[in-house]
């Protein structure tokens, strides 16, 4: 087994530790406050600027530590082996639009906005969905109709991750609807922009501790200078980082999955039932059998697609299948996991219990399963 080679550098797991450190120290003793207030403090993501896990993956030339791609997926991993990550929601990973910048903004806009969300200064967000488009970005009905040097932007989008506390929303935008995914285009816009307003903030099923919300856009003027590339570019500039986001995701799912395991392992040792423990039923070894077989497999096409991608060769239908396999995967996982805790499975107190809600929308945000199956039979 040591002979298989690691996406994982010395660097990358010595920066693990400090995020693991990092969200031990400022993550999980204060998770359950921020689920009440359905948001984590504004300051959350400053001290991880400073800690150096903000825009992990940017270079220091903006601003960044330094670190690539899979800097960017440590932190990923490492908030889905966080038990109080399943309630953070995105989290440290609103940092992921930076990307898009990095390989598309002009060198004004890398300049002012990179260095701020690596410091933490700057929150991010991508607002794309709408209220009648998932999936369906080529659907969206916002509109910016271009005015001089400015856009007029009308609109609205729903369910934007990390919008009650966004700085900067990349939002994606019709500035010629008459042509469809080629009529899209991407803006950079600062949330104290007038005509911006913010909706509610969402009640959901888990990841308590994460803001999702609505967002209106009224006659808002946003200056040309803010847009992302050309005009038109914005879907091919989306589905540019798709892969690495999906991958993203997919990393992600696997932590929490196997960290749902982890703690089962520990719960079924611990606990007895009709007077032995309950690891000692067959019943219960052969589900833990199983389990740990499918998270074997998942971490082994985890670090293939990572190696890939560090190579600059990840493809979307891999990461389309990291994504489907992998998070129908940590659905299972983390259902049997519930089954073995029993009743204390669905109380809250128990961790599991968080693992299981947080689970049901790594198959939906980044493309449903059904879209990672349609995106696969393409190619077949």
């Amino acid at each position: 087994m040591s002979n298989i080679q690691s996406p994982y550098s010395e660097h990358h797991e010595i920066f693990r530790n400090t995020v693991r450190n990092f969200l031990a120290r400022e993550l999980t003793p204060n998770v359950e406050a921020w689920e009440e207030q359905r948001v984590p403090d504004r300051d959350f993501w400053r001290k991880a600027g400073a800690a150096g896990i903000m825009g992990a993956g940017l270079p220091e030339e903006y601003g960044g530590p330094g670190g690539d791609f899979i800097h960017h997926i440590v932190v990923a991993e490492e908030l889905g082996a966080c038990i109080g990550g399943a309630s953070i929601g995105v989290g440290l990973q609103s940092d992921l639009p930076s990307f898009h910048i990095l390989n598309f903004g002009t060198e004004e806009q890398k300049h002012y906005w990179l260095p701020k969300i690596a410091s933490g200064e700057a929150v991010t967000t991508v607002a794309m969905t709408e209220p009648n488009t998932g999936s369906d970005l080529a659907a969206i009905r916002t509109t910016a109709t271009r005015d001089g040097n400015h856009y007029i932007v009308r609109g609205s989008k729903v369910y934007i991750s990390g919008g009650q506390v966004a700085d900067l929303a990349v939002v994606a935008v019709k500035t010629d609807p008459s042509k469809g995914s080629k009529g899209i285009s991407l803006l950079l816009v600062d949330t104290k922009t007038p005509g911006l307003r913010r909706g509610r903030n969402l009640k959901k099923m888990g990841m308590k501790a994460g803001d999702n919300v609505e967002l209106f856009f009224d006659d808002m003027r946003v200056p040309v200078s803010c847009r992302l590339g050309e005009e038109g570019q914005g879907f091919g500039i989306l589905m540019s980082e798709l892969a690495r986001e999906r991958l993203t995701i997919a990393a992600r799912a696997l932590a929490e999955a196997q960290l749902a395991y982890d703690l089962t392992v520990e719960y079924v040792k611990s606990r007895e039932a009709f007077g032995k423990k309950v690891i000692e039923f067959q019943n219960t070894q052969f589900t833990l059998a199983t389990l740990k077989a499918e998270l074997a497999v998942g971490r082994s096409f985890i670090n293939e697609s990572l190696l890939l991608a560090a190579q600059g060769i990840l493809d979307n239908t891999r990461s389309a299948i990291a994504k489907l396999w992998i998070t129908e995967m940590q659905g299972r996982v983390v259902d049997q996991c519930v089954q073995l805790h029993g009743g204390a499975g669905y109380m809250d107190e128990y961790p599991i219990s968080k693992l299981y809600t947080a689970a049901r929308i790594t198959r939906i945000f980044g493309g449903t399963s059904e879209i990672m199956r349609l995106s696969i039979a393409r190619t077949i």
